[in-house]
């Protein structure tokens, strides 16, 4: 019905332009001559026609079209009647499927309670197994050991992650495992292993383990990477006290070694090696420790210098003693000299002479004496001022971030701790140089004072004898002693 709707609309627009045409004709016609109304009536005729077999023309079309659709619409009720058909057996094979999945349930369930009854004290094996697998399967992936034996990995894994009874082979295998490992821990074995060094460059060396606690390479420590299997060489190493026992084991190839073992394995080491070496120590002091040891190296240069001067004034003296004659550049020889240009002189005047000799060489002698003991007193003090400064920087570092940090107070309490160290050791060895050259300086000042005196003590005998004059001198003939020789 649709289709004959479309085709009369089809027509009517061919038709309504043609008819137009035949009024407008006609009208054409009543206008035209009578000589020209025989042949309009002819054309029309013709068109008539035309019209005429073109709708019959179209008419044979649409009943075509119309047959050819009606023919699609069967097939396609034909394939829905297939499709409906295939989607019925395919739920009747899912029931049937669902049901052998329920009956493979019921089978699966009473075989495994079969399983459980036959196993009986073997599947409580298998437990006791698997948990120590699970147990130790991270301690054996973190042993060095595993690097020299890397397939017991995957073994114990499959061991505590399976859900069968094991073989009797793998049972086996498993206890040669825990075995070799308790062998192994006390063997000392050199192996080829990867060492990666710390600028990430990797080589393949002979390393010597030393059980499972630490390894060796080049007179190294090494430590051992889990994650990739390999050794890494300790960015910084132990005292060389420490390693000159590794480089003993390395070269050894029999009897006994004395060498540092980490029962830790390696967390010792790796804590030990992070203390701060002597430079960082003394950073950690601040200013004031470098101004405290930079006082200390003023101390005791200056009391090197005052030794070695100190010393040279005594060579000096001691070689004038043994000398009868003045030998010029020394305390005493200039005394000998003053004394001989004085003989003359009376008694009081030879003294004061003699007197402005001693007081003139005391200075020359006590040169920098006084700096280092004012040094070795600074020194306390500017430790003292070190650890105010510290205390100041942790209490500020507490106000500002609290007391949940250690780590964020340990600077100022480094500084603390670290300037009093330094102004100690500052104080101790210069206090112990300022006593020594002191001392020394006190011998040769005492010395001069006796040669004086013995000096005074032998001109006023000279007199008393020649009677030359009285005693009148502060020095008695029995206090006048000669010189030491």
């Amino acid at each position: 019905m649709k289709y004959l709707q479309n085709s009369f609309s089809q027509l009517k627009k061919t038709f309504k332009p043609v008819a137009i045409s035949v009024f407008m004709g006609v009208g054409a016609v009543s206008m035209a001559t009578s000589a020209s109304a025989d042949t309009g009536l002819t054309a029309l005729q013709g068109l008539l026609d035309k019209v005429k077999q073109d709708g019959v023309t179209e008419s044979r079309e649409n009943r075509a079209r119309e047959a050819r659709f009606l023919q699609e619409k069967n097939n396609q009720q034909q394939l829905l009647a297939e499709a409906r058909a295939e989607l019925k057996a395919q739920e009747a094979l899912s029931d049937q499927l669902l049901k052998q999945s329920d009956d493979n349930e019921q089978v699966l369930k009473e075989t495994q309670n079969t399983l459980d009854i036959r196993s009986g004290e073997l599947k409580e094996l298998f437990g006791v197994v698997r948990q120590f697998a699970g147990d130790n399967r991270g301690v054996f992936e973190a042993s060095m050991i595993t690097a020299q034996y890397p397939e017991r990995t995957a073994f114990m894994a499959e061991m505590a992650e399976s859900k069968k009874l094991p073989t009797t082979a793998k049972l086996e295998q498993f206890w040669h495992e825990i075995l070799r490992e308790m062998v192994e821990s006390g063997r000392v074995v050199k192996m080829p292993a990867t060492v990666v060094y710390g600028e990430g460059n990797e080589a393949q060396k002979d390393i010597v383990r030393v059980g499972t606690f630490n390894a060796i390479a080049d007179g190294k420590y090494l430590n051992y990477a889990p994650a990739v299997g390999k050794f890494q060489e300790l960015s910084r190493q132990p005292d060389s006290s420490i390693l000159s026992s590794v480089e003993e084991l390395e070269q050894s190839t029999t009897g006994f070694v004395p060498f540092y073992v980490d029962p830790s394995r390696g967390q010792i080491l790796s804590l030990l090696v992070q203390s701060p070496s002597v430079t960082e120590r003394i950073d950690q002091g601040g200013v004031v420790g470098y101004v405290i040891l930079g006082l200390g190296a003023l101390g005791l240069s200056l009391a090197l210098f005052c030794f070695l001067n100190l010393t040279r004034i005594g060579l000096g003296i001691t070689k004038q003693q043994q000398s009868k004659q003045v030998i010029k550049g020394n305390p005493l020889g200039d005394i000998m000299q003053t004394y001989q240009d004085n003989l003359k002189s009376d008694l009081e005047t030879l003294e004061l002479k003699l007197d402005e000799i001693v007081m003139r060489s005391v200075p020359s002698i006590e040169r920098g004496v006084s700096s280092i003991k004012l040094i070795a007193s600074v020194a306390p003090l500017l430790g003292l001022l070190g650890t105010v400064v510290g205390m100041i920087a942790t209490f500020q570092a507490i106000t500002l971030f609290g007391t949940g940090d250690p780590k964020l107070m340990a600077n100022g309490i480094s500084e603390a701790l670290v300037t009093t160290m330094l102004g100690l050791v500052v104080a101790i060895p210069t206090l112990f140089a300022h006593s020594l050259v002191q001392s020394k300086s006190r011998r040769m000042i005492q010395v001069l004072e006796e040669q004086s005196a013995g000096f005074i003590a032998k001109h006023q005998e000279q007199d008393l004898k020649t009677g030359v004059r009285t005693v009148k001198s502060s020095v008695s003939p029995q206090d006048a002693q000669p010189a030491h020789s």
